[in-house]
């Protein structure tokens, strides 16, 4: 977002209807990426949450303030040029997923593990059509191969709007399953998220907090967060 101007220059920010969607515009000019293309957005909802950000601006433009926009020029500039790249990274963390991962013990932390995530691997087995597999250990093992193939599919089958989110919603968390719960509405973002940190909030329950590690945590939950509310406006 180099080329933003370091103030306001605009009075009136609009939503305008334009081929193949909604824009955004200041003083009647449509919105552009850092790349210089047209800011078109596959929904009204979300083009209403960038001109919400950019009216909300005042003596000085703060990207840092403009997580709708910033999603959304990374959508248009980076997922869409190359969209097969993302869409394979992100379907590979299926064959390593969190939540097929689990500890040998202690024997809490084991029933813990099964307990919280085995349903969430039963909804993708029924719902997605893709069983994965839990082992114990570190150690690799592949997943089953059409489970994985079913899970790409999917994933490629996103737009790129969508897929912009959905990077987060897997790689915060380091699944694709959660990723896959989050988006279809199976798991509220909170509750996903907690799930991904299974692991830390029992370690911190037998030791204490780490406060650098949690101020990290809630950092990337507010990420995770806002990529599933994008998520939701960009279908």
């Amino acid at each position: 977002m180099s080329e933003w101007a370091p103030k306001r220059f605009w009075k009136s920010t609009e939503v305008a209807q334009t081929e193949g969607g909604y824009t955004v515009t200041l003083d009647g000019r449509s919105v552009r990426t850092p790349a210089k293309t047209l800011l078109v957005l596959p929904t009204q909802t979300l083009a209403n949450a960038i001109a919400a950000e950019w009216d909300a601006q005042e003596d000085k433009v703060d990207p840092n303030t403009m997580p709708f926009t910033r999603t959304s020029n990374s959508a248009l500039d980076k997922v869409r040029i190359q969209f097969s790249e993302v869409a394979d990274m992100l379907a590979d963390y299926g064959d390593s997923d969190l939540l097929c991962y689990r500890a040998d013990g202690p024997a809490e932390l084991v029933e813990r593990q099964a307990r919280k995530w085995d349903p969430v691997l039963d909804w993708a087995a029924q719902e997605l059509g893709a069983r994965l597999e839990s082992r114990q250990g570190i150690m690799h093992e592949p997943q089953d191969a059409s489970a994985l193939a079913e899970l790409r599919a999917r994933v490629h089958s996103l737009s790129a709007f969508q897929l912009a989110a959905f990077h987060d919603l897997v790689s915060l968390p380091g699944s694709l399953i959660l990723g896959f719960a989050t988006s279809e509405g199976k798991l509220p973002a909170q509750e996903a998220w907690k799930l991904s940190r299974l692991d830390e909030i029992w370690q911190a329950e037998q030791w204490g907090k780490d406060d650098e590690a949690e101020q990290m945590a809630n950092i990337k939950q507010a990420a995770f967060e806002h990529a599933s509310k994008f998520f939701g406006m960009a279908a």
